[in-house]
């Protein structure tokens, strides 16, 4: 993907790695780990996240041949750029033993099938009502924030076998998982389109 880098984020970038080197992680990690943490001006995501190379070199093939991208909130689906994605909250509705955030992953799931790249940041209990499901997704950004349910689901993410990013505090939020899916859309396809 051709993009121009604005100035600012090019020096926002070199002061990150002046402050902590990332050199030692695998390519797409290292591209969600850096992405993450200059979405929120925060240096110890690098040793909250965790994620898999193998699982994220699937997803980046899967999202750049086109699979569909599902968020769980408008606010996370704002973040992500040069990409469609489909958010059902606005459609859903909330019931007995249901939140409105776990009924739009439902009516999401029903839309997308599987194969897709889930992106939560906001609703643990979209996570944990993603997990219920048969999504047999290409990954899950699980990075809710919070402190009721957030860990928990997380916890239960990374327990389930599914391809996933999360991370383990209670640290996440609509800025952050955007910014783990930007970092794969941006990454290059090709070894010679890499910059840096």
């Amino acid at each position: 993907m051709n993009r121009v880098v604005h100035p600012i984020e090019v020096e926002s970038y070199r002061r990150l790695r002046a402050r902590l080197d990332t050199s030692h992680f695998p390519p797409l990690t290292r591209a969600v780990v850096e992405r993450v943490i200059h979405s929120a001006a925060d240096l110890a995501y690098a040793t909250d996240l965790v994620m898999d190379e193998g699982e994220l070199e699937k997803a980046h093939a899967a999202l750049h041949a086109g699979a569909p991208v599902v968020t769980d909130v408008e606010m996370v689906a704002a973040g992500i750029t040069r990409r469609e994605t489909v958010c059902r909250l606005k459609d859903a509705k909330s019931g007995p033993g249901l939140t409105r955030s776990a009924h739009a992953i439902r009516l999401a799931h029903e839309q997308v099938g599987p194969g897709a790249i889930w992106v939560i940041g906001n609703a643990p209990t979209a996570l944990e009502e993603l997990l219920t499901l048969d999504a047999a997704p290409a990954l899950v950004i699980g990075l809710p924030v919070g402190f009721v349910g957030a860990v928990e689901s997380k916890a239960a993410l990374r327990e389930s076998g599914l391809p996933a990013v999360s991370n383990v505090s209670e640290k996440g939020g609509s800025a952050v998982a955007s910014a783990a899916l930007n970092a794969l859309l941006y990454h290059p396809t090709h070894p010679s389109e890499e910059k840096s």
